[in-house]
């Protein structure tokens, strides 16, 4: 049913006789056409085309007292023609789709292909019989019985890996999509709204409202669908969540009756008449450009097919006009096309937008260590080759004879299976298993820190966020007006008081004059949940006054029953002109009294009068009002409130006051009181920012709210700090500053203004998308930015989609803003975003622990089966000892290793940006040197083990000799080995103590003995399929040994410095951007290693003090900064010239070290803020900041710390 709705959704040139027909006197298009005018062009064309609001209610077959019948019949027709008040969600992409989408990922093709391989190559038997001696020896042998019937096993077991990966990817992906629906379906299901239906005033779920429905609108509701005016009272709507305009909307019947789904009424009540639901509607509209029914299109084709040909012509002009409207869309999404939208969603392999950083690295290395693998199997079978032609033909100088030809290939068939398997010990498959797996766990934990992740690359991305750009209100604010200082009877209370505090006569005045004189539509409600925190209906700042009634323990309820609305004499609503709003009741002896409240310098101008500590009224003179403004207003402002006045006058009843004559009335008023209120900020922001500045990301602040506003709350939440260098402008100035004369923005002009920007206030949407496209696309960096974004409205779509990783309120957020993210934060709260960092960072560096236990594990396993087969003709580890190596191993090590939980550390350093590589230094030095250790056990034993634990040698075994002992030992020594790597791999920026917080790793440790379990299982009783046999005691007891060498060795590597080791460094790096890949700043290794770090930064900073010598300062402070590096010792790390150096090489003070230079100063404070949170564009060092005044307290600073024999000393006098 709703599918046939579907199918004329869009039609422009709908042929208007089918609904005619229908009996309805419109069609779908000429509403929808009308739903885009506004104001008085609205007014006309109704009155013109339908007669007005009852024409239209006529026409569409309802009543605008009654509404509709309710009648089945009637309502399915409407259905059909009209559609449902719906958006189709997407259709979720089947488990098979998905499937094939996991099979895209380039490593697992390799071992696809390779398995196909191997397996084609152990059911083919060359014919002819083995009798052929006359032929050669056979060097080495034919390949012996028990390793041709287990040659299947290897292809077998490499495509079941595959199978693995890709089922677990798949059911990810899918168990995800079930998640995010579900919620969506929470939230659908719990939505209702009034509908007139048989004059009869109904609750009904949102989905079921149909076009000609009267719907009842009052404050506070979100509509659900377009509709028409039909008659309202003081009606305001907030359509910023879809034009992006803050300011509230009126609506009228005879001025503005258009009323569009997605808004909210913020004043008022009405009547609609609905004329536009689902995907007609405004907010539809704007999804289908979101692209959220694309299916759609494909189902509707083959309905098309089905039905009459004029429905044929209606799809291919729905094609076109959907094309149309994703042009008109495009500079939106900036460039990406339209179409990719489809295909990008969802996709594990293929990010939303690039591929994701993790992604693009990985897929690089895999490609690199598949090259290498290919490299080295083609060495393989060459060297065998070779080998095999030069003994027999060259050397036994025999001759090619026909009927070898047979036996020839087997060899060669040999030789190249042994090739195939040092290929796939090269390939690391357990990788996509470890990404999945470590994104499928962070996901679900992130769930509980209310992170509900709709792409999965977006929580590892959020590891690498350098900027988060958040929304003031609802985010960092509680969104909800609160009353926090108050001047009432001579005293400024700098909390709200106790009501005992205040004189009674001045309470009750206070108390009457706040409840009598606001909408009595605003209403304080208790909370829809437990603990939370009760609902604030009507005005928000009339709001924040009852609330303080509350606070002040008396009830505004009671009040207003005392003088119910139609007994107030006279109200003079609040206007733009007035900036006040009086409200005057009839006292029970017959005089008046009018109270008044507004903006406090607009109301203070009008009292002559105010009510001392006592509660009596005493003369408020001019010079009073100036100390009053100095004295209170402006402390309050300055701190981001606003100021409100409430104030009260009598008049005698008789005579009867001139009620018209405004300016007589509105005046010698008596002051009550004066409030500031604001939106306070959340308790947990200001800790939760300090973090993220501590972890490298600088956060800005993006709001619709007055610049003084914004700077305060920027201030109380940490986002900027007195005396720093930083810019917040207003959404006008931005623009000055970004656009050139045409009014384009020029990316040069933009490189100037974000470095520095942390408050962007008076914004629009489009100012929102401007900006972090901006970061984004800069290129001043060392590397691009990678920027988060919070949002709720409609109108951040754009912002969030264009963003690397959109965040989406849950609770306060638009149906359209969660559409577009990639997060939806469930509780609305910015400490949550910290919390996705954290589980970024966590993903990143549990793949990189895996990457380490791999790689050592693939190099040993190469070498080894490399040189076995050039020197014996054979790999001393046999194919499915290999599988069982690298299969068992890879998986469950990849499980072990990536559910490791995060901890607080990993905020504690910089992110790693875009084009760190994968794999760093440490982890270099790690490999190798493991790698090292591993191969010179293995081929001791391998050449020597016989001799040492007296034992027949298993080389050159004669043909299907029964599996040795000595090749037993060698296998297993090699999997002990493993064992205590993995252990060895759980840190990877070179700490000491491995084994810290093993406990808390349950998975960890169950895996690492279940290996153990089944490896005595293999040995003891694998027998001929695993080429095993059973072990003694002593040597199984020298095997563990070997294994626990691996402990003691990974030591010893730990305390080989880096700067030894400056081969290898680009494995796994995104671009080939020169970029020396940094260590990670934990002061708690003991192995950061100074020397290195000097020499590189060193190196660094020459070139760029070459690139300097523009003017005469800067040479002196590049000079000087590089000098200092030379002779800075480890330990004054805080010296305030290391701020002068470039970010990424800045070292986080985590330990309390004590700051040579008092870290007071604001000077230094600025510097060091300037350098730890902003990334370097060329001349950071020195800017205009680096005035007279600040070398010249550098100069003394520097003597502090440089001591006066040094010559930098004498260098920086004489500047």
């Amino acid at each position: 049913m709703g599918d046939m709705s579907n199918s004329d959704f869009y039609a422009k040139n709908q042929i208007n006789e089918s609904d005619r027909v229908a009996g309805f006197g419109c069609s779908l298009m000429e509403l929808r056409s009308l739903m885009e005018l506004r104001g008085t062009e609205a007014v006309v064309k109704l009155q013109e085309d339908y007669g007005g609001v009852e024409g239209m209610c006529s026409r569409l077959q309802t009543s605008p007292t009654e509404g509709l019948t309710g009648d089945q019949a009637d309502l399915d027709k409407r259905k059909e023609i009209f559609g449902a008040n719906l958006i189709p969600p997407k259709k979720p992409k089947t488990f098979l789709q998905l499937v094939w989408e996991a099979l895209q990922d380039v490593t697992l093709i390799i071992l696809e292909v390779a398995a196909l391989v191997s397996l084609g190559l152990s059911f083919y038997h060359p014919p002819g019989d083995s009798s052929g001696e006359s032929c050669g020896a056979a060097a080495g042998g034919v390949e012996d019985d028990g390793e041709a019937e287990a040659g299947w096993i290897e292809g077998v077991a490499i495509l079941l890996s595959v199978v693995c990966v890709v089922l677990v990817t798949a059911f990810n992906d899918w168990s995800k999509e079930k998640q995010f629906r579900g919620l969506q379906n929470r939230i659908e299901q719990e939505q209702k709204f009034q509908v007139v239906r048989g004059s009869q005033v109904i609750q009904l779920p949102v989905a079921d409202i149909m076009v000609g429905d009267i719907a009842q609108i009052k404050y506070g509701d979100l509509l659900p669908a377009d509709g028409v005016l039909i008659q309202g009272n003081d009606l305001k709507i907030d359509e910023s969540s879809l034009t992006g305009e803050s300011d509230h909307v009126k609506k009228a019947a005879d001025r503005d009756p258009m009323l569009l789904s997605g808004t909210h009424v913020m004043e008022g009540s009405g009547r609609m008449v609905v004329t536009a639901v689902g995907v007609n509607s405004q907010t539809g509209i704007i999804f289908t450009l979101l692209g959220a029914n694309t299916e759609e299109e494909e189902k509707k084709e083959k309905k098309g097919k089905m039905q009459d040909g004029n429905m044929e012509n209606n799809q291919i002009k729905v094609k076109k006009q959907d094309g149309a409207a994703a042009m008109e869309m495009q500079p939106l999404k900036s460039a990406e096309g339209g179409e990719t939208e489809e295909k990008e969603r969802k996709k594990p392999s293929v990010s939303k937008k690039e591929k994701s950083v993790l992604q693009g690295k990985l897929t690089k290395l895999a490609v690199q260590i598949g090259k290498a693998g290919l490299l080295m199997s083609a060495i393989t079978v060459i060297i065998l080759v070779l080998y095999f032609a030069i003994d027999n033909f060259v050397l036994q100088k025999l001759p090619w004879m026909p009927e070898c030809t047979p036996i020839y290939i087997q060899f060669f068939v040999k030789f190249f299976i042994i090739g195939v398997t040092v290929l796939v010990v090269a390939v690391p498959e357990g990788l996509p298993l470890a990404v999945t797996i470590s994104l499928a766990y962070s996901v679900k934990k992130m769930m509980k820190d209310n992170n509900l992740v709709r792409h999965l690359d977006a929580c590892e991305t959020m590891g690498n966020a350098t900027a988060i750009c958040s929304d003031k209100t609802g985010t960092l604010t509680t969104n909800r007006m609160t009353v926090v200082q108050c001047y009432v009877a001579d005293v400024h209370h700098k909390v709200v008081p106790e009501p005992g505090v205040l004189p009674p006569k001045s309470l009750d005045l206070l108390v009457n004059s706040i409840s009598l004189n606001s909408a009595y539509t605003t209403k304080i409600l208790s909370p829809d949940k437990e603990g939370g925190l009760p609902k604030q209906v009507g005005n928000k700042t009339e709001c924040s006054l009852l609330g303080l009634v509350l606070e002040l323990k008396r009830d505004y309820q009671t009040v207003r029953n005392q003088i119910p609305e139609e007994k107030l004499y006279k109200v003079y609503t609040f206007n733009s002109v007035r900036k006040s709003m009086s409200t005057v009741i009839k006292l029970p002896d017959g005089n008046f009294r009018m109270y008044s409240k507004g903006a406090s310098e607009i109301v203070l101008k009008k009292c002559s009068y105010i009510l001392n500590e006592v509660g009596e009224s005493r003369v408020f003179r001019p010079r009073d009002k100036d100390e009053m403004v100095k004295k209170v207003i402006e402390p309050m402002a300055c701190e981001g409130l606003r100021t409100i006045c409430v104030a009260y006058r009598d008049f005698p009843g008789n005579p009867e006051p001139n009620w018209d004559d405004e300016g007589n009335i509105l005046n010698d008023l008596t002051a009550i009181c004066v409030v500031g209120i604001e939106d306070p900020v959340r308790p947990e922001v200001p800790d939760a920012i300090q973090k993220c500045q501590r972890a490298g990301i600088t956060v800005r602040m993006v709001t619709g709210d007055n610049i003084n506003t914004a700077r305060a709350i920027a201030i109380k939440c940490g986002i900027i700090h007195p005396g720093e260098d930083f810019l917040c402008i207003d959404g006008k100035e931005f623009n000055r500053r970004i656009r050139n004369e045409k009014g384009e923005v020029e990316q040069e002009r933009m490189d100037k203004v974000w470095p520095k920007l942390r408050v962007l206030a008076r914004s629009s949407p489009t100012d929102k998308h401007t900006l972090v496209k901006g970061i984004i696309d800069s290129t001043i960096g060392e590397q691009r930015q990678v920027v988060a974004v919070t949002g709720d409205g409609t109108n951040d779509g754009p912002a969030l989609k264009k963003a690397d990783v959109g965040f989406a309120m849950g609770i306060a957020g638009t149906d359209v803003a969660k559409e577009a993210s990639d997060i939806i934060l469930t509780d609305d709260n910015f400490s949550s975003i910290v919390k996705a960092v954290m589980w970024g960072r966590n993903v990143y560096d549990s793949i990189s622990k895996f990457l380490q236990f791999q790689l050592t594990v693939n190099v040993v396993a190469v070498i080894v089966a490399f040189t076995g087969a050039c020197v014996t003709q054979d790999s001393p580890l046999k194919a499915v000892q290999m599988l069982w190596v690298n299969l068992i191993m890879d998986t469950f090590a990849s499980l072990a290793l990536a559910t490791e939980p995060p901890t607080e550390s990993l905020l504690k350093r910089r992110p790693y940006g875009r084009n760190k590589p994968l794999i760093s230094s440490t982890m270099t030095k790690n490999i190798f040197g493991h790698a090292i250790f591993q191969l010179i056990i293995i081929f001791t034993l391998l050449f020597a083990g016989e001799k040492i634990f007296d034992i027949d040698s298993g080389r050159n075994a004669p043909l299907h000799a029964p599996p040795s002992e000595h090749y037993t030992i060698i296998f297993n020594a090699f999997v002990m080995m493993q064992l205590f790597n993995e252990i060895n791999a759980r840190k990877i920026h070179g700490e000491r103590n491995v084994f810290h917080g093993i406990l808390r790793n349950p998975i960890f440790c169950s895996i690492v003995l279940g290996t153990f379990g089944v490896q005595i299982l293999i040995v003891q009783f694998g027998g001929k399929p695993f080429s095993c046999k059973p072990l003694d005691l002593e040597k199984w007891m020298w095997c563990v040994f070997l294994g626990l060498g691996e402990l003691v060795w990974g030591q010893v590597i730990a305390s080989v410095p880096n700067s030894r080791l400056r081969f290898l460094r680009r494995a796994g790096q995104l671009t080939k951007k020169d970029e020396s890949p940094e260590e990670d700043p934990n002061e708690d290794n003991e192995e950061i290693d100074h020397a290195e770090r000097e020499l590189r930064r060193g190196q660094i900073l020459w070139f760029r003090g070459l690139n300097r010598i523009q003017t005469q300062i800067r040479v002196v402070n590049a000079f000087r900064s590089s000098l200092y590096e030379g002779l800075e010792k480890p330990d004054s790390r805080t010296s305030i010239h290391n701020f002068m150096t470039h970010p990424e090489f800045r070292i986080e003070d985590s330990t309390p070290s004590l700051p040579l230079i008092d870290d007071t100063d604001d000077d230094s404070a600025r510097r060091r803020k300037m350098y730890s949170s902003q990334p370097a564009s060329p001349n950071k060092n020195n800017n205009a900041i680096d005035s007279g005044i600040n070398l010249t307290i550098d100069t003394s600073k520097s003597a502090a710390s440089s001591g006066p024999a040094s010559p930098l000393h004498s260098l920086e006098t004489s500047l």
